[in-house]
């Protein structure tokens, strides 16, 4: 059997040793147009930043180490420029002599991946501006900031690669800005998760330039001048593209394969193209979301990885089939850990799923041990079947952990109530005896069993201040000299008991604390006494943390200018 493998990166290259692996007489050749092969696209903005040294370590595989282990001929710097399915052929353009060959396959399998998005306006094709894709993008920008020292740059896009690439280029003494079309980062957040981040940044020293358009560039004194949609101009020394990606799919097309969703390939759950013995993998392809069982590009390396070891089983004469993905993902930003699965609440709402959610602000570890970070997590869940739909975390030590537990009762069709129950190691220095998780279980299942309601930040402005309500804060007195929400007295929970006589039983009475447990413990004390209680999700703590995102969008102008009072 002979098979052709285009892209020799996640997808490709697992496919190629997996292949190996189950059929040891199998002709395998990779197809990779750029010098390297099975390189780590997710560590490039860490070379640039200096956090990895050796160039050498961004790729897993050379193509003469890929042949001693796997006797897989891998030729980079070769594009395949066609197909012709009714031979069994593909036509292969050598970039470096510019001589072409036609090559027969038994099976082919398409890894192309996905490429930058290119903003289509003047000036795009400046010498300081650029995209990172490959290690020879990575190699350039390295290249260009070692040499040309750079004192600014811009960063259009604020998406995985915009956001690491920020971080990079700042930490190598760069002033930076990211400027975003959208009104927050890091889309598979929701906007009040996203605040964290806003602020994690900005405390870093890097502007950002939000509900931003850009309109084109141009070349003045040896910078770049960004023009925007609101006239205003910013100037940087380089510029970073990283308005999202697009599956690099012209291939595919010419050679007649079913298209989707951009212009993803079609395949079916064993990774087979609309054309037989095509099968595709990776960024290109369209998939089914876990979730929502809906059509989806999600361009990530574990699905991809995973997506190439089915491919590789059924072209060797297997029956594996992938179900799915669901988005899991990490973010590093300074000493912030950012982390997500399944959906947020802007996809539940396009899906029309009726969901409700939860927020609390656990420890990473026992209290009492020291050195414990609060995160901020973010559950959400189908009302009605108690489906878990997604969850985000953001914190530092112990988040990424958390996530994966979450995405794990994803797969496994865990209700979210069934969180409470999970059994997860515990030792002061990593956990609480009630893990976050365990916390989060607890949570969902008073609010579906009644024991509790509760109201979220985008709903507080809606809650009259005419004595029709009463509003609340079982804070500390300390605490609440710091900062509380417009309207709410301060009823300290320790006193609460003694002065429950003073709040009227004929209003609703909602209820805020710092983190979400004090305001809990209050409607269990208010409610088994006849109040129609209602406690904050989130906290004070999240509730001036949304509240302060707010305030930085409403009182910025589209071109980043603060108004004057």
């Amino acid at each position: 059997m002979r098979v052709i493998i285009v892209g020799g990166v996640a997808g490709g290259a697992s496919a190629a040793a997996r292949i190996r692996r189950l059929d040891e007489r199998a002709q395998i050749t990779i197809y990779e147009r750029t010098g390297f092969v099975s390189y780590a696209n997710c560590g490039l903005p860490y070379f640039v930043g200096g956090v990895i040294t050796d160039r050498n370590e961004l790729s897993l595989q050379t193509p003469e180490s890929f042949w001693q282990r796997f006797r897989v001929d891998v030729r980079v710097r070769h594009e395949v420029i066609e197909i012709r399915p009714e031979q069994k052929t593909v036509v292969v353009r050598n970039l470096m002599t510019g001589e072409t060959l036609e090559d027969r396959y038994d099976k082919l399998l398409l890894s192309p991946g996905a490429k930058p998005t290119r903003l289509n306006m003047s000036g795009i094709d400046n010498g300081k501006i650029f995209t990172l894709r490959t290690v020879e993008d990575t190699l350039k920008i390295h290249r260009f900031v070692r040499e040309q020292r750079p004192k600014s740059a811009a960063v259009i896009g604020g998406g995985f690669i915009g956001v690491e690439m920020a971080e990079n280029l700042s930490q190598l003494g760069m002033k930076v800005t990211v400027i975003e079309y959208s009104d927050h980062l890091m889309a598979p957040l929701d906007f009040d998760m996203a605040c964290a981040v806003h602020a994690q940044m900005r405390r870093r020293g890097i502007e950002l330039k939000l509900s931003t358009s850009v309109t084109g560039f141009e070349t003045k004194g040896g910078s770049v001048v960004i023009h925007t949609a609101s006239g205003e101009e910013m100037v940087a020394d380089m510029v970073l593209l990283a308005v999202g990606v697009t599956p690099d799919t012209d291939l595919a097309k010419r050679a007649g394969l079913a298209l989707g969703l951009r212009n993803s390939i079609v395949v079916n759950d064993r990774m087979e193209t609309s054309v037989p013995d095509i099968y595709a993998v990776g960024d290109a392809v369209e998939v089914k979301h876990f979730v929502t069982g809906k059509k989806a590009l999600i361009a990530l390396a574990g699905p991809a990885n995973k997506q190439g070891r089915i491919a590789a089983d059924n072209i060797c004469g297997g029956n594996s089939v992938f179900d799915g993905a669901q988005g899991s993902s990490v973010l590093k930003l300074f000493d912030m850990t950012v982390a997500s699965t399944g959906i947020n609440e802007a996809q539940a709402k396009q899906a029309e799923i009726d969901y409700d959610r939860i927020v609390l602000s656990p420890a990473s570890h026992a209290g009492y041990y020291p050195g414990g970070k609060t995160m901020t997590m973010k559950v959400l869940y189908e009302r009605n079947t108690l489906k878990l739909l997604g969850a985000q975390i953001i914190g530092q030590e112990g988040t990424d952990k958390r996530i994966d537990v979450i995405a794990t009762a994803i797969r496994a069709g865990m209700q979210a109530t069934e969180l409470a129950e999970l059994d997860l190691a515990y030792a002061p220095p990593y956990s609480s005896a009630k893990d976050p998780v365990n916390m989060a279980g607890y949570m969902i299942e008073n609010i579906v069993t009644g024991k509790v309601k509760q109201f979220h930040h985008d709903e507080i402005d809606a809650i009259l201040r005419d004595g029709s309500v009463t509003l609340i804060d079982t804070r500390t007195s300390g605490e609440y000299s710091e900062g509380h929400a417009d309207g709410f007295i301060n009823v300290p929970l320790d006193e609460l008991r003694e002065r429950m006589i003073a709040i009227p039983k004929d209003r609703p009475v909602y209820i805020m604390c710092q983190s979400g447990l004090r305001s809990y413990l209050a409607c269990r004390i208010l409610s088994q006494n006849g109040y129609n209680c209602f406690h904050f999700s989130g906290g004070y703590r999240f509730y001036a943390m949304v509240k302060e995102g707010k305030k930085q969008a409403e009182t910025t102008y589209p071109c980043g200018m603060d108004r004057r009072q």
